[in-house]
């Protein structure tokens, strides 16, 4: 049986485990994108963006992210909201925090949430919704994050489902208005030391700007060191090798840094003022672009570091 009322939904799935997530959703709704991280790490923010950042939490588990598009013509964003919303609560899932917009923080609440990319998610930034809830304790503690947006006649829902591993969800408050010391690993040292250094481990395809599932310990790490020194501001940078022409070349360089940054606030929370992205093209070599070993090595992205907390 569907609800009555402008928004028709699915009909419930057969009841699985109890991390088993299933929410209706409207009924044109389609599948954009679905990503499965059996062992990673989401920040989910808990409370608005006031200029010092805001309440956030950690969450290191099976982190789910699936985005759906649908017709929403007529209906608004809150009415797409209300009925995931009374679905959690039904079953019972507590309401941590919601807001929509102007209350989250606008602008700068969007780019701490972890969205995936467009087009399989768009967040129009003059209007969304957010929603993070959690059910159970210990090894049954999950948590969920809804946001809600549109585009013309389209309606966007993602999904982030953060459930235990073998092991208990491990979840951790982060404040970013709290200057704590900053992780100190070999890359952040190696940062501080020389003022530039390669990301490793970047998976992005020959000639694409589209940057892999990972995982990625290099954004593991800087995120970590940004998180925890929020007064901290890097610069990244793409580079290139020699084939092509350089304006070419340099779009293709920022285009892969923007991805890295677009990953560092998406998937870990970096708050967007402390990153910029940047393309130089094949400008600044580290090795001869006359030999496939050193056009490899040529191709990569680089973070600076602008200011520091550890000055």
């Amino acid at each position: 049986m569907r609800r009555a009322g402008p928004l028709l939904l699915w009909m419930m799935l057969a009841c699985g485990p109890v991390w088993a997530l299933d929410l209706n959703l409207p009924a044109s709704a389609a599948m954009t994108r679905e990503v499965i991280r059996e062992a990673d790490t989401v920040i989910l923010p808990t409370g608005p963006y006031s200029g010092l950042d805001g309440p956030r939490l950690r969450l290191d588990g099976r982190i789910v992210t699936s985005a759906w598009r649908f017709q929403s013509q007529g209906i608004t964003t809150l009415q797409i909201l209300t009925p995931l919303r009374d679905q959690l609560e039904t079953s019972g899932w507590d309401v941590l925090f919601e807001c929509a917009t102007e209350e989250c923080g606008g602008f700068d609440f969007r780019f701490a949430l972890p969205v995936l990319p467009a087009p399989d998610m768009f967040v129009d930034l003059f209007e969304y919704r957010y929603l993070v809830a959690r059910r159970g304790s210990g090894s049954k503690l999950e948590h969920v994050a809804l946001i809600v947006s549109q585009s013309g006649q389209s309606g966007y829902v993602q999904i982030v489902h953060a459930t235990p591993t073998d092991r208990d969800l491990t979840v951790v408050a982060v404040d970013s208005s709290r200057p704590d010391e900053a992780p100190k690993s070999d890359m952040i040292q190696a940062l501080h030391d020389q003022g530039h250094v390669v990301l490793d481990g970047l998976d992005f395809g020959s000639g694409a700007n589209t940057l892999g599932p990972g995982p990625h310990p290099s954004l593991n790490a800087l995120s970590l060191y940004l998180l925890a020194a929020p007064n901290a501001r890097v610069a990244l940078v793409g580079h290139t090798d020699s084939t092509g022409g350089l304006e070419a070349n340099i779009a293709l360089s920022r285009a892969r840094a923007e991805a890295v940054r677009n990953r560092l606030m998406g998937d870990y929370g970096v708050p967007a003022a402390q990153i910029e992205a940047h393309g130089i093209g094949y400008l600044a070599p580290i090795a001869p672009n006359t030999h496939a070993e050193g056009r490899d090595r040529n191709r990569r992205v680089e973070v600076v570091l602008l200011s520091s907390e550890m000055q």
